[in-house]
């Protein structure tokens, strides 16, 4: 590798991410300088396709992407991991030699997310709003973290259908249940989350009413950018666990780093860094 690792983070409204800094103090820990590039389409007189291609022949190691480009992205890379493929969305680009591969470190990030607020406690039935690119990652962490059910709510129903087909095929016996409507599928669930951009900087409101948070035990909201979204605000109040999706970020960064790179990384220091706004020079 060269002095410089050049990565990059293509996505809509992503002025607000953490993601650059979170790799540039990566690369301090290892003193190497990174630089790391916001790529947004259309401040880039660019389509999605135009701007990747632009990154596979620009000598960047590896980009991040991120909202609304995920599923689209993985059509376009090689995919080794089985899981991956059936999650059908990729967050994580490594740009070799033979042409580029797909990661998705969204869904090794929630897991880890979870494992590290809760513990061993079993998610129980989940109702998800939101089955785009993140929320498919999400939903497979589910399976993985043993959900009893998962409710799956999109205002696009194919797509919702899409998801759950994806799922029983993952893991056959699995209650799956979709809808348009999540405050219809709101009774009755342990955990609740939320992987619309709902509540993100530049998208106002909450995904679900706050009385219908009662009987709940868990929220994760996906959104990071800012870290206490309404919805995880009305949660708090209602005395729930809170899963941040602050916790989601650092978990994707550092896999994404590690597959970026192979280099090693202090999670301790690189989370005190970022609570500290510590940058590289």
């Amino acid at each position: 590798m060269t002095d410089t690792i050049l990565l990059g983070l293509i996505g809509d409204n992503i002025a607000a991410s953490q993601s650059p800094r979170l790799h540039r103090l990566a690369g301090l820990q290892n003193g190497r300088r990174v630089r790391y590039d916001s790529l947004i389409p259309a401040i880039e007189g660019l389509d999605f396709d135009a701007l990747f291609a632009r990154c596979a022949a620009g000598g960047y190691r590896g980009i991040n992407v991120t909202y609304p480009y995920k599923e689209v992205v993985a059509g376009r890379l090689r995919i080794d991991d089985p899981l991956v493929k059936a999650i059908g969305a990729c967050n994580t680009v490594l740009f070799d030699p033979e042409g580029p591969r797909g990661f998705n470190t969204d869904y090794s990030g929630f897991v880890a997310a979870y494992r590290r607020m809760r513990g061993e406690r079993a998610p129980g039935a989940v109702l998800m709003v939101g089955a785009g690119g993140v929320g498919r990652a999400v939903a497979f962490g589910l399976i993985a973290l043993g959900a009893a059910e998962i409710r799956l709510a999109d205002r696009d129903a194919a797509k919702a259908d899409g998801l759950a087909d994806a799922l029983r095929r993952a893991a056959p016996g699995l209650v799956v249940r979709t809808g348009t409507d999540a405050a219809a599928l709101a009774p009755g669930a342990q955990g609740l989350i939320n992987c619309t951009p709902v509540g993100m900087v530049g998208y106002g409101g909450t995904p679900l009413p706050a009385d219908l948070m009662m009987g709940a035990e868990w929220v994760f909201d996906a959104v990071y950018t800012p870290v206490d979204t309404p919805f995880l605000r009305d949660a708090g109040a209602a005395g729930l666990d809170v899963i941040s999706g602050y916790e989601l970020f650092v978990g994707q960064g550092v896999d994404a780093w590690a597959i970026f790179t192979g280099l090693p990384l202090d999670e301790a220091r690189l989370r005190d860094d970022l609570a500290a706004g510590r940058d590289a020079p």
